[in-house]
């Protein structure tokens, strides 16, 4: 049976969790505009989260705009209303569906990877020698991977998107006979700049929550190799809360702001 103490117990370090990587995040930004500035440890991450994230992306994202409109197509047939299929499609990948998804499917494959990295290095006191040898190991490490995330999974979902909606017009031309132009004639009809500037706002922070957590688990990752493998799960259970609580934010604060 669980008692009050047990449930105060992880309150409390629930909030000391909290505190310690909003203090992690306070450090990112110190040590961010302070020199050295590591460009070629930054364009190596960049290229390690991007390039070789493309497949696993463009993927999700085909599969994303195929299922959407294989389920979408038959109800709006009984309505007799499939004309707005291009515009219904084009504005929930657009606005939520395809951000949130390829936001945590590079959850699992960034966030986990940067906590299993971090972690090693950790455990085998890769870390603490760097910082004997008088190289700031917050800088080479962390910074740059926590910033190549926050350049990189826009890039990414935007290009899931574009993925996800050539599946869809694909669908529509084999089971609609709608020509790929006319389709996309349609989307960019309806996609107004409220639908892409919160899309793209929103996704900078989902790049940031991502690369953050990551580094936050593995940089301070304990209890030997074991840790390694709790740091690499806990770095993707916490993206995913996270990515979550800000899309949520997001959708908010845009409704607020577009309503004004």
């Amino acid at each position: 049976m669980i008692t009050t103490s047990q449930i105060e117990k992880k309150f409390r370090s629930v909030f000391t969790e909290i505190g310690e990587l909003s203090y992690f995040a306070g450090r990112f930004f110190r040590e961010l505009f302070t020199r050295p500035f590591e460009f070629k440890e930054l364009l190596r991450q960049c290229y390690n989260m991007g390039n070789r994230s493309l497949f696993l992306v463009g993927i999700t994202g085909f599969i994303l705009g195929l299922v959407f409109t294989l389920q979408s197509r038959p109800t709006l047939l009984e309505f007799g209303a499939q004309s707005w299929m291009p515009s219904m499609v084009s504005i929930s990948i657009v606005r939520e569906i395809g951000p949130v998804i390829i936001a945590l499917i590079c959850a699992g494959k960034i966030s986990s990877g940067i906590g299993a990295e971090l972690g090693s290095m950790r455990v085998t006191e890769q870390i603490d020698a760097m910082e004997v040898s008088g190289t700031n190991p917050f800088k080479y490490l962390v910074v740059t991977r926590i910033l190549a995330a926050t350049l990189m999974i826009p890039l990414l979902i935007i290009f899931g998107d574009t993925i996800a909606l050539f599946g869809s017009a694909l669908v529509e031309n084999l089971k609609g006979d709608v020509s790929f132009q006319l389709y996309f004639n349609k989307v960019f009809n309806a996609i107004k700049f409220s639908d892409i500037l919160p899309a793209t706002v929103k996704s900078f922070f989902f790049g940031f929550a991502i690369g953050l957590v990551g580094s936050f688990k593995g940089y301070n990752c304990t209890k030997g190799t074991v840790g390694v493998g709790e740091a690499s799960n806990s770095a993707v259970v916490y993206t995913s809360m996270l990515l979550f609580v800000i899309d949520f934010i997001a959708v908010f604060v845009s409704d607020i702001f577009f309503e004004l």
